[in-house]
């Protein structure tokens, strides 16, 4: 439950963005954000191996990862355009919603820098230790056995490693940058054995991935 149901409880709160007035989705995600922070703080000492590590090797890792996810580009590599092209929906229905607080409040307002920190602060300080408790403390173990605590975070799996890695990328849209992701920082917890280093590899993709969408206004990948 410590390590599942704060990032169920995110994924709750992350469905729930957009569904009521447009401006939701950005006040859905303060509220995300601060709930996320609280869940983590509060699960803490429930999770020995929750605990922020440092390494040139998250750091070589957490810059590649970002530089394939906005390297990697065509309709082949996202996820909405293969569901479409498959005949399996309207191009109307998989869109992704525009997350843009600058179109939504104004260029330059309090509320578009706001959320634009917000963003930036909750994607590289909340989302790393949620998702890489889930996927890589708690879903990679527990594919391999029950009883999953008994399994060593450096015990290389095969099976577990291409089901995590898979169910990490197509929980993203840009779902073949995600898999490669997945794959990355589950290889730095396998190396290290310890989740620190793939918590501050995801964190400086994000954080840079998030500088790159403000400078550029390449606001899809948000």
């Amino acid at each position: 439950m410590a390590r599942v149901a704060p990032f169920a409880v995110f994924l709750l709160l992350t469905a729930a963005q957009g569904h009521f007035v447009p401006a939701s989705a950005y006040w859905f995600y303060l509220a995300k954000t601060l709930v996320g922070g609280w869940l983590i703080f509060v699960m803490r000492p429930l999770i020995p191996e929750l605990r922020w590590a440092f390494s040139w090797e998250a750091v070589a890792v957490g810059v590649a990862v970002f530089v394939a996810w906005v390297g990697i580009s065509g309709e082949w590599a996202m996820q909405n355009s293969i569901w479409v092209k498959l005949g399996f929906a309207h191009a109307s229905q998989t869109a992704p919603a525009a997350w843009n607080p600058q179109e939504q409040f104004g260029v330059g307002s309090a509320l578009a820098s706001l959320f634009v920190g917000v963003r930036l602060l909750g994607s590289a300080l909340v989302v790393p230790p949620l998702e890489e408790v889930f996927y890589r403390s708690f879903l990679y173990r527990y594919v391999a056995q029950k009883d999953f605590l008994s399994v060593p975070l450096n015990r290389f799996l095969p099976v577990p490693f291409l089901v995590t890695a898979g169910m990490f990328g197509f929980a993203h849209n840009e779902w073949l940058a995600g898999i490669l992701c997945g794959a990355a920082y589950q290889w730095l917890v396998l190396r290290k054995n310890r989740l620190g280093d793939a918590m501050t590899a995801h964190a400086i993709t994000n954080f840079l991935l998030g500088i790159w969408v403000v400078w550029k206004h390449a606001w899809n990948f948000w």
